[in-house]
């Protein structure tokens, strides 16, 4: 297997760059995590900067007595400088591709923070606790360390990340062959990758690829672009496809590169800071409702043992986040000859399947519980589009069928609860018209994600949980 590499080099793919995955998918190697190493060692290096430019200050000024009182005024200016720096541009992408604007921001957010703790020592009348002097100089001691560490940090970022700190992915489909500096180029027919909307086998292989990018690129024949900008919508990536036309047309949301027009078509719906608010909103509510909810839990798994035996959990394959399959866990509500582990036949309101304890617990939505579990590991969301089986059907239709807007609902992870849900929006999908108003209610919400969406969602759940279409 060949790809190729960053400068337009071909190079045999080794392990760590692109690997072959389950079932068979490739994947290459994600910066995300490395990416985060980078920010820490930027966090610790400006900390340690801070400091060593105070202590210094405080020995030069006082001698070894003026180690402590400096030691003090760095401790007060940490917490001022993080809290800026965070949030004007120091710990950015950016700042990890120019050590020179991650410096500059750095900087200023040292300048910013020192005026602010002069400002507040000053309305609270404690200037006189510290030196001015000392003060000053630690702050211009500081402001050179900063630099320097911010310059020497180079080396450690490119060590990590390469030269690089996005993992950019083009994807050659039938397409015009170019050469994207940087990225890491892939022949879709060479590993068995096809755009099929009707295949979810087809997509989960291109789901396991575009999982570790950041920005993908495809060049494909125009009659599969189509296909290329529904999967890429609901992959969670920046996304372009390329289309000649846009360089004559001059069109917004495109660009030139490499003399070739490249149409913007997707960008991922959550960027670092909210996907990792998301995560840790989850984790919270997931583990709290597993603690609380676990002597409830153990109560409905022994009811099932003792009416139908075991096994207490029913396991089906679903499709989460960018079209990629897992395994959703529920307690188990049909007799165990009965359960339908595609999803073909969804249940009804008299279905003859469903045994006593299955339908107290449908009707209540507690068998819905165990996908805490879900959630705690990072397959699914506390809110986000419900996730479906292969074989969910509207009418007579497969649901990516309906509408080939379908797929682009999966840019987020599965929710044990969502938009659509909170609407009365559940239960079996008899007719075509009972998927659109899901879909577009799953739309909507991806469109739109804050985490005071996801809190009003949760607790609209608390009005819905017995629903007359929950059986």
């Amino acid at each position: 297997m060949t790809a190729g590499a960053p400068g337009g080099m071909q190079a045999v793919v080794t392990r760590g760059y692109l690997d072959p995955a389950d079932e068979g998918g490739p994947r290459f190697r994600s910066l995300v995590q490395r990416r985060l190493q980078c920010y820490l060692a930027l966090i610790c290096g400006d900390l340690a900067a801070l400091y060593v430019g105070f202590v210094a200050a405080g020995y030069l000024y006082l001698g070894a007595v003026g180690i402590t009182q400096a030691s003090l005024l760095s401790q007060l200016v940490m917490p001022v400088f993080l809290t800026i720096a965070l949030y004007n541009g120091a710990y950015s992408m950016r700042a990890l591709e120019s050590a020179q604007h991650g410096g500059l921001r750095a900087a200023l957010a040292l300048l910013i923070s020192a005026a602010a703790v002069v400002f507040i020592a000053f309305y609270t009348k404690s200037s006189h606790e510290f030196s001015r002097i000392l003060f000053s100089l630690g702050i211009v001691l500081s402001l050179l360390a900063l630099l320097w560490v911010r310059t020497q940090m180079r080396d450690f970022v490119r060590w990590r990340c390469g030269p690089r700190v996005l993992s950019e992915l083009l994807i050659v489909d039938g397409g015009p062959d170019v050469q994207l500096g940087g990225a890491w180029q892939v022949d879709a027919q060479a590993l068995g990758l096809r755009p099929a909307l009707d295949d979810p086998h087809a997509l989960h292989r291109i789901g396991l690829l575009l999982q570790a990018a950041d920005r993908v690129v495809v060049s494909c024949a125009a009659e599969r672009r189509s296909a290329w900008t529904t999967i890429l919508r609901g992959a969670n990536v920046s996304g372009e496809v390329l289309e000649d036309s846009v360089a004559e047309l001059g069109a917004h949301g495109a660009r030139i590169a490499g003399g070739h027009g490249w149409l913007r078509i997707s960008v991922g719906p959550l960027g670092l800071r909210a996907r990792a608010t998301k995560r840790l909103f989850d984790i919270i509510v997931a583990g709290t409702g597993l603690i609380v909810l676990s002597p409830l839990l153990l109560l409905v798994a022994i009811a099932i043992l003792v009416e139908d035996g075991s096994p207490v959990l029913f396991i089906q394959r679903r499709v989460g986040r960018g079209n990629r399959f897992f395994d959703i866990v529920k307690f188990r509500s049909m007799a165990n000859v009965a359960n339908d582990g595609h999803g073909a036949q969804s249940a009804s309101r008299n279905d003859a399947r469903i045994t006593r304890v299955g339908r107290l617990i449908r009707r209540t939505s507690i068998d819905e519980l165990p996908q805490l579990f879900n959630v705690l590991i990072g397959q699914m969301s506390m809110v986000g589009p419900r996730p479906h089986a292969l074989g969910s059907q509207a009418g007579d239709k497969l649901f990516w069928e309906v509408d080939g807007r379908y797929w682009q609902r999966h840019a987020l992870k599965p929710g044990l609860t969502g938009l659509a849900q909170i609407r009365g929006l559940r239960g079996a999908t008899e007719a075509e018209e009972d998927l659109q108003e899901r879909l577009d209610a799953d739309l909507e919400y991806v469109d739109g994600w804050s985490l005071w969406r996801d809190i009003a969602i949760i607790a609209g759940t608390v009005t819905v949980v017995i629903h007359e279409r929950a059986f």
